[in-house]
């Protein structure tokens, strides 16, 4: 039975028309991806709508293509001019920009291209394999895990992109948790910070935050003449590419299964992916120093990490019908409008959907690969053109991304202070990501945190009491303790004690 579904939708998928469809969606979403301000959220969304009259089966293969397409297809502008076309790719942008301007765009392109189908081809296997497990384990996270998580997200990211001065990295992460609170709390839907603004009461949108904070420090600093002579592009061989991948098969299954658990704990999604997955390879490196100045073994374990959040996003959708991200979400409703009930008895009403979604996914991360790689040989050709030209145009491309997400003049005006505030911390030499990470973090932060209290009368005592939450704490706790002089102070007789040990 399970063979003649899968045959049902190979069939599906290899019919002509439907074929060019999913290309077409997967290219649509690549488009999506590498334009900031065009999102993978906004890229299913909108796709939804015009597959209203397709059969079911047809409308959500279109449907998964574009996400696949939308999440891989923001790494090309990550890389080639420091501006993350989604949110998931900014861990992209720490080592792979920095590879551009040594002339190897081509070749950071590549290798993310290829780990973004590993990754998402992995994360296909752990949907068929170990939907029952990671469901369960992400059942497990309740309000209290919720909040740690978010705050381990934002401590991890400070930690990696600060530079060797984590405090900055931490500093730019909370004040952007700090950003999310304004507009109205999830609790009593109170107004917070808006200061009588009615465009504030929604809260600060995130793609004019994004935009403000990657854009406006490239364009500013593209006028300078010393980094206009370092963007060059050299040629490179396919086998270079393989090469590093062979060599990073270890980072690659690690950040596809760090990637797939993410992606299947509701809320958390594609960003977290990366950055974790990031986060391991750079603790497990033997030079974590070349970090953020162009290790391209970084690239690997982002793309690889937030494209098998998306493998690990359908897992929850499938089996509970609670979506692992906001794409997922609206894949969710889009499976309802065709007639799916995904949930506990998805198996028993329509046992062929998921061996739909497998087929669906694998064909549509091969199609990602092949026209991804091959849209490279052209977007990497934005290296050549002189920065003078292509900065304004990038410009007006940030001004239109940033009006689109709501039709309304107000988010360019985020996007204009984000855009300052951005311009200052590249100057201070802070840390734009853990910034973006904060803000897309807090609502999940400051809801769970809540919620927490909330349920025990203000008792933080569960925080200690309950064992994935403690394993949080001192997992927050040896991150930042040992930055502090006075800690390291305070450990120094130990550590002298164990290294005596250790020569005896």
């Amino acid at each position: 039975m399970v063979w003649e579904y899968i045959s049902q939708a190979f069939a599906v998928v290899f019919t002509p028309l439907n074929f060019i469809a999913l290309a077409a969606s997967v290219l649509l979403g690549l488009v999506f991806g590498m334009l900031p301000g065009l999102t993978a959220t906004m890229a299913v969304a909108l796709l939804t709508g015009l597959t209203y009259s397709l059969s079911g089966p047809i409308a959500v293969m279109v449907l998964l293509g574009i996400y696949i397409g939308a999440i891989s297809g923001g790494s090309q502008s990550a890389i080639l001019l420091n501006i993350p076309g989604t949110p998931a790719s900014a861990a992209t942008a720490v080592d792979g920009f920095p590879l551009a301007r040594e002339g190897k765009g081509g070749l950071a392109i590549f290798v993310a291209n290829a780990s973004s189908f590993l990754g998402t081809f992995l994360s296909i296997v752990y949907l068929i394999l170990f939907t029952p497990l990671l469901t369960s384990a992400a059942l497990k996270f309740n309000s209290h895990e919720m909040f740690l998580l978010s705050v381990f997200g934002i401590v991890i990211c400070g930690n990696l992109t600060s530079g060797g001065r984590p405090i900055k990295g931490w500093i730019a992460g909370f004040a952007g948790l700090l950003v999310s609170q304004i507009g109205r709390e999830t609790v009593g839907s109170f107004p917070r910070f808006t200061f009588g603004v009615m465009n504030l009461t929604g809260g600060i949108s995130l793609l004019p935050v994004m935009i403000g904070l990657f854009g406006f420090p490239e364009i500013v600093q593209s006028f300078s003449a010393g980094l206009r002579a370092l963007i060059t592009t050299q040629k490179f061989s396919a086998k270079e590419g393989f090469t590093i991948m062979k060599r990073n098969w270890f980072n690659v299954l690690r950040s596809s299964i760090l990637g797939a658990t993410m992606g299947s704990i509701p809320g958390v999604g594609e960003d977290t992916g990366g950055w974790l997955s990031y986060w391991a390879q750079k603790r497990s490196a033997k030079n974590p120093e070349l970090y953020g100045r162009g290790a391209i073994d970084g690239i690997v374990s982002a793309e690889t990490g937030n494209n098998a959040a998306v493998g690990g996003a359908v897992i929850p959708v499938l089996s509970l019908a609670i979506p692992g991200s906001a794409p997922a979400a609206v894949l969710l409703a889009a499976f309802w409008m065709h007639g799916y009930r995904p949930g506990p008895l998805l198996m028993t009403e329509t046992p062929e959907f998921l061996y739909y979604v497998v087929v669906f996914m694998l064909v549509s991360s091969i199609l990602m690969w092949l026209l991804a790689s091959n849209m490279s040989k052209l977007t990497v050709r934005v290296l050549r053109v002189d920065q003078r030209v292509l900065m304004p145009a990038i410009f007006i491309a940030c001004v239109i991304g940033a009006f689109v997400v709501n039709n309304r003049i107000f988010d360019v005006k985020l996007m204009f202070f984000f855009g300052l505030i951005g311009v200052a911390m590249s100057y201070m030499k802070y840390p734009s990501a853990p910034f973006l990470l904060g803000v897309i973090l807090g609502n999940m932060a400051d809801e769970n945190l809540r919620r927490a209290l909330i349920l025990h009368d203000g008792s933080i005592m569960p925080f200690f009491t309950r064992p994935i939450s403690l394993f949080f704490i001192v997992f927050i706790l040896a991150l930042v303790l040992p930055q502090f002089a006075s800690f390291r102070k305070l450990m120094a007789p130990v550590k002298n004690l164990f290294s005596r040990k250790k020569k005896g």
